[in-house]
């Protein structure tokens, strides 16, 4: 499926899943790093790994936010094929990233299974809207194979959605009831015509904040899986909020990450593009103090380059 195949899908759906969108060859540093982040599946099973008694009983417990001890796995937050596929979808050429998080399950550790929901409760201080330039995409990464017994997300289409108002949000099995206003039980026909996301390493379910889907459980035996979420968001948009990313910019991995990422990438998390107004020989001056391994050449005016 081209880009152009699937903007088409996720409008029309609320979502698309493309497999194997990331080459394994461009994900295999980041795999190579993922002990830095989680246990291996032996690790967490046999108990050899001490990390492992943190994933117990909390399906949220598992995950790790950007930047991650592994510069790998944040530049795969920002893949080039990553970054094509959100602008294409939010029809915007200048797209932030505000949310990513790196995400470890286990078959065992907990429940993993979930009612049907949005997420745009904690994405917008608004509601979904499906007007052109006002849009988030949320997207999920499996960084290794993921098979229906490794729980993959199941999600409904549009299609069936469309007439739902925005409230209630989380919608119950049938027979089950909702505790306030926010829950409610669903239309049986609803779980009946989900959809799973299952599929190989480097898959990519790009899906919308207002788009209803859920976790399910892990059944493999001795199962893990290794995924990513990551959000993006036109950089005009300013209702779509989830993280600042000045709170974590101090950190090593922060740095490690500014170091190694290329001016597209860093645009989408807040840094100015070469030529805008903000880079001046102050600015450059201090940037070069706090990232003094990061390349400011692309921000330099062409006279001052020249200069250098």
């Amino acid at each position: 499926m081209d880009l152009k195949d699937a903007a088409q899908a996720w409008q029309t759906d609320g979502f698309v899943i493309l497999p194997g969108f990331l080459p394994a060859e461009e994900l295999t540093s980041a795999v190579r790093e993922l002990d830095l982040l989680f246990p291996s599946a032996d690790g967490f099973h046999d108990g050899t790994d001490p990390r492992h008694a943190r994933f117990i009983g909390d399906e949220f417990a598992g995950i790790d936010t950007f930047p991650f001890a592994s510069a790998e796995i944040s530049l795969v937050a920002l893949n080039r094929r990553i970054l094509a596929l959100a602008k294409a979808l939010l029809e915007e050429d200048d797209v932030h990233l505000y949310g990513a998080e790196a995400w470890a399950k286990y078959t065992g550790a907990c429940d993993y299974d979930q009612a049907l929901h949005r997420d745009y409760l904690n994405h917008t201080v608004l509601v979904p809207s499906t007007t052109p330039g006002c849009q988030q995409v949320e997207m999920f990464v499996f960084l290794n194979d993921v098979p229906d017994e490794l729980g993959p997300p199941h999600l409904v289409s549009r299609k069936h959605t469309a007439d739902l108002p925005a409230v209630p949000n989380w919608l119950l099995r049938p027979g089950q009831q909702g505790t306030d206003r926010f829950t409610a039980e669903a239309d049986p026909q609803l779980y009946e015509a989900e959809v799973s996301g299952a599929g190989p390493a480097g898959t990519v379910i790009a899906f919308e904040p207002g788009t209803f889907h859920r976790g399910t459980q892990l059944s493999a035996p001795r199962g893990a899986r290794y995924s990513m979420h990551l959000c993006f968001r036109p950089a005009g948009l300013q209702w779509g909020q989830r993280v600042g990313w000045a709170a974590k910019s101090f950190t090593s991995e922060w740095v490690e990450f500014v170091s190694r990422a290329t001016p597209q990438q860093l645009q989408t998390v807040g840094f100015p593009q070469p030529g805008h107004r903000y880079w001046t020989p102050e600015t450059l001056a201090g940037m070069a103090l706090r990232y003094p391994r990061l390349d400011l050449s692309p921000w330099r005016p062409a006279s001052q380059a020249t200069q250098l």
